[in-house]
């Protein structure tokens, strides 16, 4: 994995003032440095610059980038950010065509493919990623993403200069792109955060090129086309070819993820999910004599705090201990305290760029740093609750009407804590309720469904489009703000595709949550694991932290030196914080009530006057 960057424009000349363009290039390697600590480079073209620092995992040696190649007379450079899974098999293909190669990288691979083949190569590529390809010789600028949104890209139009970045603090290193937060921003942040609506960065002008699209730039102008979208079909295979196929898409998807120069390991809840992420990999690395090393992750002193409710009904850890027996891994555990918990909050704001998902993202980047000492690629079991139907609002009846976000269905939360002025500024409820229109409106759609398989269709694809894209940034920023390569083989675009096209019946046999993933692991897990009922990613039950949270928040709130205090009540917080926890009445997703509130509004304060930010009402 690594990071890229870069500017383009075709009415400056950028080679004339060298001086001034080659420390801009540099500076934004130094502010992504976390996601490529290996190797970093920078090259600057007559119209465009490219920068890129590098997590060297394929040929440790020859992946150098920004990248060039030519074929004939067509020369190209490329500066690219993730992994192609396919990447051997497309290779063998490229050399019968004639093509030679001088480095054994993914990297050469997709060059290789862009010189023969244009644009239209992106759609062989198995992976994640997002790249840029500076065509040399048709004068042309293409960014790249992945079908599924794995890998991150933002971008801004700065007058007639297209400046892009893995990160939205590489584009503040651009000259006259500042950190403004509108209106609508606003919206964002207090009415979907810690989610946002995809294609937006938050910050004014600035954007987030769309999974599975290209955007060309030539001359003045950006233009946007998608490459891959996703589609309903007639779903004609039997229960048994349905399990069989999901089988085979499940382990391959795993099997060709492995795919490293250096030694993998995985994340083990002992969910479902992770176990079978993990029993797979175990089971190829055996057949090599090697042994496969696993993490789980949970909170010092949840042996005596944890409180069982209806998201989280058991603990890890027995679970952990079942798997690792089973799977002979060499097993790590690891514990985050309350006090690591809370200062990680701030560095998970700087690991994304915006506030996120309070505590569940700050223990998980946490988490990641401990990883990250001693390996650079892991395989997660994110994804499969968005793609199989496991969360509990494709379940329950009132989640399943409810016209809104079904993770997310009572605003009054998020704006009961607002000063009474910045609620009659900001249209929250209209804007939430116009991107959750939105997204059911541009919903794929199948003209044979009933109205049940057509909701149940929509709320598949809203899980895609929004809860699966928060949790794969959430696990982008944390791995790469470590230096750590997060594969996720459960949200392969081919398992997407075949299994949003299969109907409830089969995903859910006869009541069973994600009875389809179940059946289709039968042989590759112990059954108590295999049906074990869902339980999420661990969550600090320690009063102490809730306290911590709730004294920083008072404080906060307290000095009106703070931008919180422009937008936070502090009588509205001082009743609310008399209230009893409720720790099963999430605002957001499964994990975050009560105390994750606080957390999150100390993140957006930290978030408002660390980053400078603009705020334009």
């Amino acid at each position: 994995m690594c990071g890229i960057a870069g500017f383009s424009s075709f009415h400056k000349n950028f080679l004339e003032d060298g001086g001034r363009w080659y420390p801009i290039l540099q500076k934004i390697n130094q502010i992504q440095k976390h996601r490529g600590p290996d190797d970093d480079g920078v090259a600057l073209f007559r119209h465009c610059g490219l920068s890129h620092v590098r997590l060297s995992i394929l040929d440790p040696q020859g992946g150098h980038q920004p990248m060039s190649k030519q074929w004939g007379d067509h020369r190209c450079t490329i500066c690219f950010n993730g992994e192609i899974y396919n990447m051997p098999g497309l290779k063998r293909e490229l050399l019968s065509e004639g093509m030679e190669f001088t480095t054994d990288t993914d990297t050469e691979v997709i060059l290789a493919g862009y010189l023969l083949h244009g644009r239209d190569y992106v759609k062989q590529l198995n992976g994640i990623f997002a790249f840029c390809v500076w065509d040399e010789s048709a004068q042309t600028l293409c960014l790249f993403r992945d079908r599924l949104g794995v890998k991150p890209l933002f971008y801004t139009l700065q007058g007639d200069t297209l400046v892009f970045s893995s990160e939205i603090k590489g584009l503040f290193a651009y000259p006259g792109v500042a950190p403004v937060v509108d209106r609508e921003g606003l919206c964002e942040i207090f009415g979907l955060g810690p989610a946002k609506t995809y294609g937006k960065g938050v910050f004014q002008n600035i954007f987030e090129l769309l999974p599975g699209y290209f955007l060309e730039f030539q001359g003045t102008e950006a233009q946007l086309s998608p490459y891959w979208q996703l589609e309903s079909r007639p779903h004609e295979d039997s229960w048994e070819q349905t399990v069989e196929k999901t089988r085979y898409l499940v382990t391959d998807a795993i099997r060709m993820q492995m795919l490293s120069d250096v030694p993998i390991c995985t994340f083990l809840s002992g969910g479902v999910d992770s176990s079978l992420v993990t029993a797979v990999c175990s089971r190829a690395l055996a057949d090599q004599g090697k042994q496969l090393d696993t993490y789980s992750f949970d909170f010092a002193g949840n042996d005596a705090n944890f409180r069982a409710n209806a998201f989280q009904p058991s603990q890890d850890r027995p679970w952990v201990d079942k798997m690792t027996a089973y799977a002979h891994t060499n097993h790590r555990y690891l514990e985050c305290d309350s006090q690591a918990l809370y200062d990680f909050l701030f560095q998970a704001v700087d690991a994304r760029d915006l506030p996120c998902m309070a505590d569940v993202e700050s223990s998980m980047l946490y988490f990641c740093r401990q990883v990250a000492a001693r390996h650079k690629v892991t395989l997660t079991g994110e994804c499969a609750d968005e793609i199989f139907g496991g969360y509990p609002w494709f379940h329950k009846k009132e989640c399943f009407q409810a016209d809104c976000f079904p993770w997310s269905m009572d605003l009054a939360p998020r704006t009961m804590l607002l000063r009474d002025e910045i609620k009659e500024l900001l249209p929250i409820e209209e804007y939430v309720r116009a991107a959750y229109e939105a997204t059911v409106k541009e919903t794929p759609r199948l003209s044979q469904d009933n109205d049940e398989e057509a909701r149940r269709r929509e709320i598949s694809y809203l899980n895609l489009r929004w809860f699966m894209q928060t949790l794969l940034d959430r696990m982008d920023r944390t791995s790469m703000h470590t230096g750590l390569e997060a594969r996720v083989p459960l949200a392969d675009h081919r398992i997407v595709e075949y299994v949003f096209n299969v109907p409830w019946s089969m995903k859910c046999p006869k009541g069973q949550v994600k009875g389809l993933l179940r059946e289709a692991a039968r042989g590759l897990l112990p059954d108590e694991v295999l049906f074990r009922k869902k339980s999420p990613y661990p969550k600090t039950y320690d009063p102490a932290y809730e306290n911590l949270l709730k004294e920083r928040l008072l404080a906060a709130l307290q000095d009106t030196s703070t931008p919180l205090s422009d937008f936070i009540d502090l009588e509205k917080t001082k009743a609310l914080l008399k209230c009893p926890s409720d720790y099963g009445k999430p605002f957001y997703g499964q994990l975050m009530a009560g105390p994750q509130l606080l957390a999150y509004l100390l993140q957006v304060g930290y978030w408002l006057e660390h980053y400078h930010i603009q705020v334009r009402l």
